[in-house]
C-alpha cells in the first residue's frame, strides 16, 4: 500500500491508502473512494473527466503519452502539474503524491 493525499476544492487534505498490486489506475482508485469522477471514456484518455493537479511529486510520475497530452490540450485549464488520472497507475513511486481533483469534487 502506499499513501496518496487528495486536495479538495477548499483546501482539506484526506490521506488514500492505494494499492499498488491490484491493477487499478488512480482514476479507479479515486472512483472506489467514492469522489465524483465521471470517467465518462473508460479510462481511454479522450473525456478529460478526471483531470487531476499534481501539488506534490510530479517528478515521481512517468511521462505524459500522446494520448493524454492531446486531451490535456484541449483544456483551457491544463498546465505543467495537469495529468489525467486515467493514465497513472499506483507504484511505489507514487507513493507522498499530493494531488488536487480538477473536473470534480467529492460526493
Amino acid at each position: 500500500m502506499i499513501n496518496i493525499t487528495v486536495e479538495n476544492h477548499v483546501g482539506e487534505r484526506h490521506l488514500l491508502d492505494v494499492p499498488e498490486d491490484m491493477g487499478l489506475n488512480l482514476m479507479e482508485v479515486l472512483k472506489a473512494y467514492e469522489y465524483d469522477i465521471m470517467a465518462t471514456c473508460g479510462g481511454m484518455a479522450l473525456c478529460a473527466t478526471c483531470h487531476i493537479e499534481i501539488l506534490e511529486g510530479a517528478e515521481k510520475l512517468p511521462e505524459s503519452n500522446d494520448s493524454e497530452l492531446a486531451t490535456l490540450d484541449t483544456l483551457p485549464d491544463a498546465d505543467m502539474n495537469s495529468r489525467l488520472s486515467c493514465q497513472l497507475r499506483p507504484d511505489q513511486n507514487m507513493d507522498g503524491l499530493v494531488i488536487r481533483l480538477k473536473a470534480f469534487h467529492e460526493v
